[in-house]
């Protein structure tokens, strides 16, 4: 599936210039452990060899997944698409930093804090990367009072949420991880894996 170019910062292309021969999808959520395992392994492991061995092959896409029974989940996934929009070239590395920290937004370490307040905290982990927090927080600020008769107000991301909820939708991911490979599912791919075991599906899938 094609990636609207709003979002182009989720993509990230094997180091050269002509277009990949591959595209692996990985569709995650921020606060799934699982997600954050296979995420630590492609980013600090599989990109590093695929460079080196397949250079100019692959293409992957971080699809964002929110898992509405982490209430959580929609809050930390905002943050991204608000510093997709501050600073698109620090997407992925901030993306690292929220993997990183996704305990802290875990249900026991959010429930006694306002919305808002989650916000300002990840608003300042986006600083840890040198983004503007405060240009973040001004995105996904939520106001106390109506617009009118408007009370679901939402804030300046609430479109890009829908926009990645209904991607995933469309072709039916549910479990995170997921990893398409090629637009279709590759169910093989366990967020366990080791590096040996990429490196063995890699030479076996990627020509």
């Amino acid at each position: 599936m094609a990636v609207n170019p709003k979002f182009a910062a989720h993509v990230f292309t094997i180091s050269g210039g002509s277009r990949p021969v591959h595209t692996l999808e990985l569709y995650l959520d921020f606060v799934c452990p699982y997600s954050a395992k296979l995420w630590k392994r492609i980013n600090e492991d599989v990109i590093p060899h695929l460079e080196a061995t397949k250079p100019q092959k692959v293409e992957i896409i971080f699809r964002q997944l929110i898992q509405p029974w982490h209430p959580s989940s929609t809050l930390v996934h905002e943050s991204a698409l608000a510093v997709e929009k501050v600073a698109p070239e620090k997407f992925w590395a901030y993306s690292d930093a929220l993997f990183k920290a996704q305990r802290e937004y875990f249900d026991v370490n959010v429930v006694n804090e306002t919305r808002n307040q989650t916000y300002q905290r990840l608003a300042e982990l986006a600083g840890t990367v040198d983004v503007d927090k405060d240009a973040v927080y001004k995105l996904l600020h939520v106001a106390d009072k109506p617009d009118g008769d408007a009370y679901n107000i939402g804030n300046q991301v609430t479109n890009d949420v829908k926009f990645i909820t209904k991607a995933a939708r469309q072709v039916s991911a549910h479990v995170t991880p997921t990893v398409f490979f090629n637009g279709v599912v590759e169910n093989s791919i366990s967020s366990g894996w080791t590096l040996d075991q990429w490196k063995e599906w890699i030479d076996n899938n990627v020509v």
